[in-house]
């Protein structure tokens, strides 16, 4: 497997969610057992001797790859959910979309200060998600050591919107 092999088992649907979008289907990657492996391998790759501590994984397709990485890495795994998913305390942070505001939250108790993170996601857009959990994150004192993405929209500039931090990205469209 390579990443050619990788971009060739990611399909376009075109008009979803809705009418203009081209959506990004890794759906038959992860099918793939090579395929999901070699993803995993090469997102992990990256942060190697960094001593991560944890891997936050940002709901809901972070969460395929980042319990992956956590193991990989010898980590543990925090996942960042859509508000009202997590029980207890919680910190939670609200950022814009193109079409209105959103907001993610962590448990309090999950990121300590000074501990050393990365975040993972499948995707990145406009950035403003991983931007959103970065300020999480921070917020809760951890220092984030970098981002992984399977795949990156590059027209779409998201990474500017990261470019204090390390972006790693297997594939760009």
């Amino acid at each position: 497997m390579n990443l050619e092999g990788l971009r060739a088992l990611i399909r376009d649907i075109p008009d979803f969610p809705k009418k203009g979008i081209v959506f990004k289907d890794i759906t038959p990657m992860l099918k793939e057992g090579p395929a999901l492996r070699f993803a995993c391998d090469q997102l992990a790759e990256n942060f190697k001797g960094m001593k991560v501590e944890q891997v936050i994984g940002i709901e809901s397709r972070g969460f395929i790859f980042s319990p992956v990485l956590a193991y990989q890495l010898g980590a543990g795994f925090v996942p960042v959910r859509k508000k009202g998913k997590l029980p207890g305390a919680k910190e939670v942070v609200s950022y814009s979309l193109e079409y209105g505001e959103d907001s993610l939250e962590v448990h309090l108790d999950a990121i300590k200060k000074g501990t050393r993170v990365i975040i993972v996601d499948d995707l990145l857009a406009t950035g403003g998600t991983a931007e959103a959990v970065v300020r999480l994150v921070e917020k809760l004192g951890g220092t984030v050591l970098g981002l992984a993405f399977l795949v990156e929209l590059a027209f779409l500039k998201g990474r500017q919107r990261l470019q204090n931090y390390p972006v790693h990205s297997l594939i760009q469209f």
